[in-house]
């Protein structure tokens, strides 16, 4: 790498579960890094009231969320940029450079991406129509005691709902789950609870600009229309990758294949694929992309 001088031995973009394990695997093995987080650590995971997929026997996020954020900032080799963005990654054969929305530059051997994803709106869903521009909350943000006694529509099958049950098993909130054929496989854990109701839809229209109450039009998948009404609508479609612009090498699906990266871009966590979106596999993916970033700077051989 010849007299290049860096500001630190690991640039980690994003500061979920896989960014702070990444942090803290680097730190155990003597590696500094920057982490760059736009919000507060862990952020997402202190909106997940339920977990059932995570060892040490957490059984909440804010909970996990507590241990990751005390133990990284114990971490004395990771210095926190919080409230920052990458606005831009350049990889090229020395090092990586991330622009941050102050326009200062972080350089380093090496770069890990976690940024992880965020929720798909009504307009990314071809089932759905919608007033232009309208933007809903994801399921996952609902608040128990707001949803208290009322009814809510629910866009889509995906597993905040099952979390939300478990979680709240006393509530008598009512779920409305309209769900395209893609999703059937996603609500059989919802199927049998008797506050939820199944609404398989081919095409659905909302009716309701923001706010509440909300009305929509469903075409079912049997071709029988019927109109759905509800206090409030959710979305629990899916989400959307959200890699910082720059040298990231997206697949068809936008996500970004470890495989497919610039060798000092190292991606790790919910970024990599839609089919690995739980905290353990994000968890382990940071510490691996940790150790890869160790012993590449170190000319390591990759053994199977």
């Amino acid at each position: 790498m010849g007299d290049t001088l860096y500001d630190t031995d690991l640039i980690i973009i994003g500061g979920g579960p896989a960014g702070c394990a990444a942090a803290r695997m680097a730190a155990s093995v003597g590696m500094g890094s920057i982490l760059v987080e736009p919000d507060r650590l862990c952020r997402n995971l202190y909106r997940i009231p339920a977990l059932n997929n995570v060892l040490g026997g957490y059984t909440g996020g804010p909970e996990l969320a507590d241990a990751i954020v005390a133990e990284l900032k114990t971490t004395e080799l990771c210095g926190l940029e919080l409230g920052r963005h990458v606005t831009e990654i350049h990889a090229d054969d020395d090092q990586v450079t991330a622009t941050l929305d102050t326009g200062a530059s972080l350089t380093a051997p090496y770069a890990i991406v976690a940024t992880g994803v965020g929720p798909l709106q009504p307009s990314d869903a071809p089932w759905i129509t919608a007033p232009a521009g309208l933007t809903l909350p994801a399921f996952w943000q609902a608040d128990a005691d707001d949803a208290q006694g009322r009814t809510l529509l629910v866009l889509g099958g995906d597993r905040p709902i099952g979390t939300f049950l478990r979680a709240h098993p006393t509530t008598e909130t009512r779920l409305l789950v309209a769900y395209p054929a893609a999703d059937a496989y996603k609500i059989e854990e919802i199927r049998d609870d008797p506050r939820v109701t199944l609404v398989p839809v081919e095409h659905l229209t909302l009716k309701a600009e923001e706010g509440t109450p909300v009305s929509a039009a469903a075409v079912g998948q049997d071709g029988t229309w019927r109109t759905i009404t509800a206090d409030s609508a959710y979305l629990s479609i899916g989400n959307a990758p959200t890699a910082p612009p720059g040298d990231l090498t997206r697949g068809p699906d936008g996500y970004c294949p470890p495989t497919d990266q610039h060798p000092r871009v190292i991606v790790a966590g919910d970024l990599r694929s839609a089919r690995f979106q739980r905290i353990m596999t994000a968890l382990g993916s940071g510490s691996e992309a940790a150790l890869h970033a160790y012993y590449a700077a170190r000319d390591v051989p990759a053994k199977g």
